[in-house]
């Protein structure tokens, strides 16, 4: 299976709380629920088509509670999401004791199970939220895809997806779309090291 990275970001890197003020209000944060003005039917089409390649979710114990709190809440048949989050595997990554009773479930306790898992046959292991959790597979090379949608606002506040110190990423743009209401939605494979370079002469590179 691919380990994809979804993510939901502001111009300025922010991931916490995109869907309410109350969602995560670590650190004092107080700017939730950013993305919520820019839903529209093409966002809603695409993150639907999106979570339908899903063979798992993947998640940190933060998020994983949260969702496990929030999610089978919603009941709502028309919902294009409820169906979907409540009934795939979900995998929590997690060395501290978890409820993990929304199923069906499976903790695991280390890079190493996040590994196996990954080498199994199938399609996507999606990592949703967990932005820590993202960015520790991200330094061990055992994530496959980034998959973004950027909000076209700046918070100047929260905590940013990428933060994690170590080996800078080289990423490469597989698709891009731009939404009506400004939201990008862009997909790139992870391709190992950044390439580096230094700047000679427009000539040098034509």
């Amino acid at each position: 299976m691919k380990i994809v990275l979804t993510e939901f970001v502001t111009l300025d890197g922010v991931s916490q709380g995109p869907g309410s003020p109350t969602e995560d209000t670590t650190d004092g944060f107080t700017r939730g629920g950013w993305l919520v003005p820019y839903f529209d039917e093409v966002f809603v089409s695409r993150t639907v088509e999106w979570l339908r390649r899903a063979d798992g979710l993947l998640l940190g114990r933060r998020t994983y509670d949260a969702f496990a709190r929030d999610w089978p809440q919603i009941t709502d048949p028309a919902d294009p999401f409820s169906g979907l989050m409540n009934s795939l595997p979900k995998y929590v990554v997690t060395r501290t004791p978890v409820d993990a009773a929304w199923n069906p479930t499976t903790v695991l306790t280390s890079p190493d199970e996040v590994g196996e898992l990954r080498n199994q046959p199938g399609r996507e292991l999606q990592i949703h939220g967990s932005a820590r959790l993202g960015n520790a597979l991200l330094q061990a090379g055992l994530v496959d895809v980034v998959r973004l949608a950027v909000v076209p606002t700046v918070l100047g506040a929260g905590r940013r997806l990428f933060e994690q110190p170590g080996d800078a990423s080289g990423l490469r743009l597989t698709a891009q779309e731009a939404t009506p209401s400004g939201l990008l939605l862009l997909e790139y494979e992870h391709v190992g090291a950044a390439p580096l370079g230094a700047y000679e002469g427009v000539t040098a590179y034509v």
